[in-house]
């Protein structure tokens, strides 16, 4: 068969295919059930379903579209999951989705996608209530777009799912979702070639949990309020941009083996937080308990039951070859803390700003933190620029000798005031070969560098 007859033979199977669609509408008083109406629909079918509840759990295995006026939900009987999607190209849309069982093994889900749901496309849907929110199990080149995910409120985080689960599904896209409560917000796994993108997430554990993703892209999210914003591990050649971490507790950024990877136009802004939030982990919190109180940052009161949230802005462990650029990091108890090997990584053009301390780098190497004569902002150099040029007349050097003692004995901060350590201070300020090694900015910027505003 040549192949220009195959065409035309693929073109008229096609177009007998789009004749034959018919639009299906079913409203709650139809006898049939939903999933028999499923069943009995053709290929190409479209089912529209009128304001009322629908009993699930439904399984789609031919492609069709289903979709839901406003007011339209199905409702899982609590086992299982309540929509499966085991065909391709099915279109599930503007529906509320709830009642799915608690088997974690299971992976009951309010949507579960499959391998065989190959482009699949899950949009405007609400899911409350859920164990899993959506599951895309192996369904590659996927859409799941402008849905609403509220997960488990109650019982204890350790038993919920996430709100957008990926599991090895190349190409798979996840955009434009608001996702709040559960486990993780989207977390990903042995998978490649995703994005995730324009997604808004609180009251979760981890906002984006990464392991073992690779050649993928995770832009324009917002955090707000979360335990961790972003955890990349065990992934490479990353392209991270332009995402937001709000008031996270722990880490803004967290860098695990994450490898030749862009970092660029972040943002992470910490706030004063409650001592005790930081001891909620492993335990249910309520909504009140992880919402950042942006008062008490500007409490002139006391202060003393406050610490700055995130901890780290960024922690980097044994995390090689990124390009860290362009990023603002601010109002941390540490700006940037680079551990456990992690070389080769580039830092420029970011503005660390009020952090309380700006840099803890656990290692005796020198390592220069600027690229062809452009480094960093830092807040807290006392620098001059008597050239104009924009760039320090001096390097700039966030930790010294003391810092180092500290971070192994922090019981001798009660000596920090005392007048040998000023001497010695003083000395490494005037014999820079005296300093044991760490991070040094030998071309240190002036101002914090534009910044590109991210909507949120």
């Amino acid at each position: 068969m040549s192949r220009l007859t195959t065409i035309m033979m693929a073109a008229f199977l096609a177009a007998i295919t789009s004749a034959a669609a018919a639009d299906r509408v079913v409203t709650p008083s139809d006898g049939d059930t939903l999933s028999r109406i499923i069943d009995d629909a053709s290929a190409g079918d479209r089912i529209i379903l009128r304001a009322g509840d629908y009993s699930g759990p439904v399984v789609i295995r031919k492609t069709l579209t289903v979709e839901g006026d406003p007011g339209s939900a199905i409702v899982g009987n609590g086992t299982g999951t309540v929509v499966t999607i085991d065909a391709p190209a099915v279109i599930v849309r503007g529906i509320g989705i709830s009642g799915s069982g608690m088997d974690l093994e299971a992976m009951d889900s309010g949507i579960f996608a499959t391998q065989a749901a190959t482009g699949a496309l899950i949009e405007g849907n609400v899911l409350t209530g859920n164990l899993y929110g959506i599951y895309v199990h192996g369904a590659a080149k996927s859409l799941t777009s402008r849905n609403r995910v509220i997960g488990l409120t109650d019982g204890r985080l350790s038993e919920s799912g996430n709100g957008v689960t990926v599991w090895n599904a190349p190409g798979a896209k996840v955009l434009d979702n608001d996702i709040s409560f559960g486990r993780d917000g989207i977390a990903t796994n042995a998978s490649k070639r995703n994005v995730f993108s324009g997604n808004r997430f609180t009251n979760v554990r981890f906002a984006i949990h990464y392991m073992y993703t690779n050649d993928s892209e995770i832009s324009g999210n917002v955090s707000i309020g979360n335990l961790v914003g972003y955890a990349i591990m065990f992934s490479s050649r990353l392209k991270i941009v332009d995402n937001v971490s709000d008031g996270d507790r722990d880490h803004g950024l967290l860098l695990n083996f994450a490898n030749n990877s862009l970092v660029s136009g972040n943002t992470v802004s910490g706030h004063l937080q409650p001592e005790s939030r930081w001891t909620l982990a492993g335990t249910r919190v309520s909504s009140q308990e992880l919402l950042v109180d942006d008062s008490a940052s500007q409490d002139e009161g006391d202060q003393s039951g406050f610490r700055p949230g995130p901890e780290k802005c960024v922690f980097i462990y044994n995390a090689n070859k990124n390009r860290i650029l362009d990023n603002q990091f601010n109002g941390c108890a540490i700006g940037v803390h680079f551990t456990a090997g992690s070389e080769g990584n580039v830092m420029t053009g970011n503005a660390f700003v009020n952090n309380r301390n700006q840099v803890k780098y656990a290692g005796t190497r020198f390592v220069d933190w600027s690229v062809d004569g452009r480094g960093n902002f830092w807040s807290d150099n006392q620098a001059f620029d008597l050239d104009g040029d924009g760039i320090g007349d001096n390097p700039y050097r966030p930790n010294d000798l003391m810092d180092k003692v500290l971070w192994t004995s922090p019981q001798a901060k009660v000596l920090t005031t005392s007048p040998a350590v000023q001497v010695i201070r003083w000395a490494q300020a005037q014999f820079p070969a005296l300093l044991p090694g760490g991070v040094v900015d030998s071309h240190p910027l002036m101002a914090p560098p534009a910044h590109r505003e991210v909507l949120q």
